[in-house]
């Protein structure tokens, strides 16, 4: 299932494969360089473990819920999370309302909650709102080691 993309040129939707998220890649219309994904995508079941299970850089997941003021809270940094780590990592969003089931394979009891994943195993997971510099120290400890 792939995920849409939009080109910011021309307006075009794009299909992006789940394993090219953090590839650059090319509008299928006017061929402006399409961006690694910047922001967080929000995702189901279906989407989470497609991305989850073909992702070549690590994963940041938010499980957070609308009614949730922390969440809120957390969410700034979240999105700066996104941005600073394009390419090398993706973050994702799981609305807990919505996505329950997603929520309780992971025992998520208190949101925020972040769980990080690398290679399509959970390697860290914590509830509570923490600034986008710890995030992205875990995705960074996370990453595979560079082949020489």
């Amino acid at each position: 299932m792939p995920a849409i993309r939009t080109c910011k040129q021309c307006g075009q939707k794009n299909r992006v494969a789940a394993n090219h998220l953090s590839d650059t890649g090319r509008c299928g219309a006017c061929k402006t360089p399409l961006p690694p994904v910047d922001e967080p995508l929000q995702v189901d079941a279906t989407l989470f473990d497609e991305i989850v299970s073909t992702s070549r850089v690590p994963i940041l997941v938010d499980f957070w819920a609308e009614w949730c003021g922390p969440c809120h809270a957390a969410a700034p940094e979240v999105a700066r999370t996104a941005k600073d780590m394009a390419g090398q990592a993706l973050v994702l969003k799981v609305d807990t309302d919505k996505h329950q089931q997603l929520a309780a394979r992971f025992n998520v009891r208190g949101i925020p909650n972040f769980a990080i994943f690398s290679a399509g195993k959970l390697v860290k997971q914590q509830a509570g709102v923490v600034g986008h510099d710890v995030m992205e120290g875990w995705l960074r400890s996370a990453a595979p080691a560079p082949t020489t």
